[in-house]
C-alpha cells in the first residue's frame, strides 16, 4: 500500500475500500473479506446506512484499530451546527469506535459551514483526525475555504477517466486539499472494463483493465475507494503498486476526459 500524507499530517491510505450499497449480514462479510484482503481504509456514509456493520466487522475482523483508517460522512439531516454535533456522536456510537479518522460533509449544502464549524471542534477535541468536504465543484470550493479556520484535507468526488477533474485537483493542490475518487469505475455508467486502450494497456503488464482505470488515477496523486462484493475483484483492485504506466499510457488514457459528469453533479 502507498500513503498520501493529509495536510494536517495524517496518512491516508491511497486505496481504500467503498461501501456503497453495501448492507446486511452479506455486506458484513464483504467488509471482513476486504479487511482480510488487506484494505485499511473503509469508507461509509449516514446516508448508506451501513455504518453499525462497518464497526461490526471492524470490530470482528480484530485488527488494531490504530492500523485502520475510518472515513464517514454526515448528509442533509445534519446540516447545521448543533446537529453535525449529534450525527459526529450518532456516527461514532455506530462505528463502535472513539473516534473517526476523516469526516467528511457530504455534499455542498446551505448549511455546509455550520456543519464544518462543528467539525471543526471535533478535530480539536480529538472525535476527528482529519476533516473535508464531498462533491464541492472549483467555485464551491474557492468559495467555501474562505471562511474555514481549517481547511479541508480531503474533497471527495466523481473521479475516472472520461471525467477525472484534474482541473479542480489543481486547485485545490495550491490549498493542500487532497482529491479522493468515487465512481472510479463509474459504476455501470460506461462499460470502462470493455475498454479496448485499457484491455490493450493492461496486457503490457499483464494487469487488467480495471487495475488499469485505477493505476491512472493514483499516479496522478488521486485516492480511490472502489467496491466490490467479489473476493478476486477486491484482491486485483488493491493490487495497482507494482507497476507503473508509461508517459505515452499516460497521454493516451487522458484522451478518454470528455470534461462532463456522467452523474450529473456538476
Amino acid at each position: 500500500m502507498e500513503y498520501l500524507r493529509l495536510n494536517n499530517g495524517v496518512r491516508m491510505p491511497m486505496v481504500g475500500f467503498g461501501t456503497w450499497d453495501i448492507r446486511g449480514k452479506k455486506g458484513k462479510a464483504c467488509i471482513l473479506e476486504a479487511l482480510e484482503v488487506g484494505y485499511r481504509l473503509i469508507d461509509t456514509a449516514q446516508m448508506y446506512d451501513n455504518e453499525d456493520i462497518v464497526g461490526e466487522a471492524i470490530k470482528e475482523s480484530g485488527i488494531d484499530r490504530k492500523e485502520l483508517f475510518i472515513t464517514t460522512k454526515l448528509h442533509q439531516p445534519w446540516a447545521s451546527y448543533s446537529k453535525a454535533k449529534k450525527g459526529i456522536e450518532r456516527s461514532l456510537i455506530n462505528l463502535k469506535t472513539d473516534y473517526i479518522d476523516l469526516l467528511l460533509i457530504h455534499e455542498p449544502y446551505e448549511n455546509a459551514l455550520e456543519m464544518y464549524q462543528a467539525f471543526q471542534k471535533a478535530s480539536q477535541n480529538g472525535k476527528v483526525r482529519a476533516i473535508g468536504i464531498s462533491n464541492f465543484n472549483i467555485a464551491k470550493y474557492e468559495s467555501f475555504i474562505q471562511h474555514c479556520n481549517i481547511l479541508p484535507a480531503v474533497n471527495q468526488v466523481e473521479s475516472h477517466i472520461y471525467y477525472p477533474q484534474f482541473d479542480l485537483k489543481a486547485v485545490m493542490a495550491q490549498h493542500g486539499t487532497q482529491m479522493q475518487a468515487w465512481g472510479s469505475f463509474t459504476e455501470g455508467r460506461k462499460d470502462i472494463f470493455k475498454e479496448a486502450l485499457l484491455i490493450e494497456i493492461g496486457a503490457k503488464y499483464h494487469k487488467s483493465a480495471a487495475q488499469v482505470a485505477l493505476r491512472y488515477l493514483v499516479q496522478n496523486k488521486v485516492a480511490v475507494i472502489p467496491k466490490s462484493a467479489h473476493k478476486d475483484r477486491m484482491k486485483e483492485n488493491i493490487d495497482i503498486f507494482d507497476f507503473e504506466l508509461s508517459s505515452e499510457d499516460m497521454d493516451q488514457i487522458r484522451t478518454f476526459d470528455t470534461g462532463s459528469s456522467l452523474f450529473g453533479w456538476y
